[in-house]
């Protein structure tokens, strides 16, 4: 179980999660090493997230990180228990490791509801409905020439991924922020940077699956095409999801000025999110 833990949290990745937990409590005025319990319980939900995300009844894929998934490397029923144990993990980490009893608290407040139904686990299964609802209307309308069924928006993508992926880039800037004990002022800025920032890297993240590379990008490519997902170039068109994607990016950086110098690396970070190519 131990090796398998590891070989799911440890794997080649960005870590862009509990970065921006250490970039937000840095903008903020704290210090970086009270943050590093907060930056690691956040990739423990993150890493659980994925290993669960690719088995077979969910996502079902084979590669992640340029590695076999945990479900392959290992088996299903270890996969399944790694990503438990690495959920519990987390909430160990960030009962014990923030000395101050009120801040504790109110990180493992916001990290909870940013991995619960309403969040992290509500867009998956939001995502996963969509996807079994669109491939149900082509079914029953193989000879329509739309190629979408009418009830995929961009307004309940948009939904699906400040849930699915937005919410953990929130609860991070959110939980650095506690750590530095940050007024509401700060606070409210960095949500607004983690909405921006969070939307834009899946609207790259769609776009990576159209045109990236897939030993480049680690992980297989096109299978969002081939299952029917709900996705930002789907929809949008590709140049239309890139300038979406510049556009937030854009907005990301602005909201990162108000911390001026101390903010930099959130500016940056947010340019990283436009250029990645993985």
């Amino acid at each position: 179980m131990g090796d398998a833990m590891r070989y799911a949290l440890l794997a080649p990745g960005k870590r862009l999660r509990p970065a921006l937990v250490l970039m937000a409590c840095e903008a903020c005025g704290g210090k970086i090493e009270d943050a590093l319990p907060a930056a690691v319980a956040v990739e423990m939900i993150h890493a659980y997230s994925l290993v669960h995300d690719d088995l077979p009844a969910m996502d079902d894929d084979d590669l992640r990180r340029g590695r076999p998934t945990v479900h392959i490397q290992f088996d299903e029923a270890t996969a399944i228990l790694v990503g438990d144990a690495l959920q519990a993990e987390a909430f160990r980490h960030l009962s014990e490791g923030i000395p101050d009893p009120s801040r504790a608290i109110a990180a493992i407040r916001v990290l909870a509801s940013a991995a619960g139904a309403c969040h992290l686990v509500g867009g998956q299964s939001d995502d996963l409905s969509a996807e079994r609802d669109q491939a149900a209307w082509v079914e029953a309308n193989q000879n329509s020439s739309a190629a979408v069924a009418p009830l995929r928006t961009v307004e309940h993508l948009e939904s699906i991924h400040r849930r699915k992926t937005g919410a953990l880039f929130s609860a991070s800037l959110a939980m650095g922020a506690i750590v530095a004990a940050a007024d509401e002022k700060s606070k409210t800025v960095l949500s607004d940077y983690a909405a921006d920032l969070g939307l834009a890297f899946q609207v790259v993240d769609d776009l990576l699956d159209f045109t990236a590379d897939e030993q480049e990008l680690g992980k297989r490519t096109g299978k969002d095409v081939d299952r029917g997902k709900l996705t930002y170039p789907g929809l949008l068109g590709i140049e239309v999801a890139r300038e979406k994607a510049k556009q937030l990016v854009s907005s990301a950086r602005q909201h990162a000025t108000y911390f001026g110098e101390a903010g930099w690396r959130l500016t940056r970070l947010a340019d990283f999110v436009y250029e990645r190519t993985q």
